[in-house]
């Protein structure tokens, strides 16, 4: 691994420990921190002198890193940051690295016509678009879905490269039904994003089960390299092949779902299909089309078909059907009808 690699970890390690108000971090704690880190990088040990380290804060703190990191020292031992919002990932990046950022961003253009860049097309729109209002202070062109609140986002990037190190989490977690949150000893497999949300799905210890964990309800993450990794070859794409969402199912749960859509949303599901397996039975004289999708009835199903209000009629499987109208019952009696 490169020199500037390593150091750019040390300094996303302690920015990440400065961030810790609830914890005196001294010298000690911030090399160890850092050897830490750069072991799960690079799956062996780095010695990080004391030297290094010290170097690290006196950089972060200049601005030639155009950091300018508030790190003080009080009671001559311990660091924090003075300003207790402070991130270096809240400044915005240099020309420098901007100018590096465009010329990358144009090389893999060259590529983007490859089967192997197929679904990264939109991707690099959007790196060019954002490096475009960062550059000219304009409002952006493509305007995304965000969600500026979403918690658990801070947890993406080490659930990542636990994936690609093979190492077993230690997750705290708290579901919505829990009052206090429990340890889950997790082997993670692959993250997936649905709905602006992500979820990481992996398999307990010891157990013969998946589980998908959502990262907002994650409280914390540690690490346990004790345990072995138990690796899996299970493909995400076979995995949701059947699924709409995220709730994966058995194959009892997996139905041929009929429905029919009014002449005013037809144009919208033929040209956005429901599902990758949906296909056209019927177009009806009166515009309306009947639809059928392969999918596990899951409760992500029933949330996109409530979506069309009425537009949308389910016509099989009797389960669904009478489910959907004992929900749209009760969405009534709310309003007193």
């Amino acid at each position: 691994m490169a020199q500037n690699k390593n150091a750019l970890i040390r300094y996303k390690t302690i920015d990440k420990c400065l961030q810790n108000h609830f914890r005196a971090w001294m010298l000690d704690d911030l090399i160890e921190a850092c050897s830490q880190a750069l072991y799960e990088y690079e799956g062996r040990s780095v010695n990080v002198s004391k030297r290094t380290v010290q170097l690290d804060i006196q950089l972060m703190r200049s601005d030639k890193l155009g950091y300018n990191a508030p790190i003080e020292v009080y009671e001559k031992k311990y660091y924090r940051y003075s300003d207790p919002n402070f991130s270096i990932t809240n400044i915005p990046i240099s020309e420098t690295d901007m100018k590096v950022l465009s010329e990358t961003i144009a090389m893999l253009k060259q590529f983007q016509d490859f089967s192997l860049f197929g679904e990264l097309k939109g991707l690099f729109n959007k790196l060019e678009d954002k490096i475009y209002t960062e550059k000219t202070n304009k409002f952006s062109i493509i305007h995304l879905d965000k969600n500026e609140d979403l918690k658990g986002l801070e947890f993406l990037d080490e659930i990542y490269q636990a994936v690609i190190k093979e190492v077993v989490l230690l997750i705290k977690y708290k579901p919505f039904k829990s009052t206090h949150p429990s340890i889950i000893v997790f082997h993670p497999y692959f993250l997936k994003e649905f709905n602006n949300r992500w979820f990481v799905v992996g398999k307990p210890h010891a157990e013969d089960r998946l589980l998908t964990l959502a990262l907002d309800r994650v409280v914390s993450i540690d690490y346990n390299f004790n345990l072995k990794y138990q690796p899996t070859d299970l493909n995400p794409d076979t995995y949701y092949k059947n699924t709409i969402g995220v709730t994966v199912l058995d194959h009892h749960n997996l139905k041929h779902v009929r429905l029919k859509i009014d002449r005013k949303n037809a144009p919208y599901v033929l040209t956005k299909p429901l599902h990758n397996s949906q296909t056209v039975l019927s177009t009806n004289p009166d515009g309306s089309v009947v639809i059928e999708i392969v999918v596990h009835l899951n409760f992500e199903l029933e949330r996109l078909i409530l979506g069309f209000g009425d537009a949308i009629e389910v016509l099989s499987p009797k389960q669904l059907k009478l489910k959907i109208i004992k929900k749209l019952n009760a969405a009534l009696n709310h309003y007193g009808i």
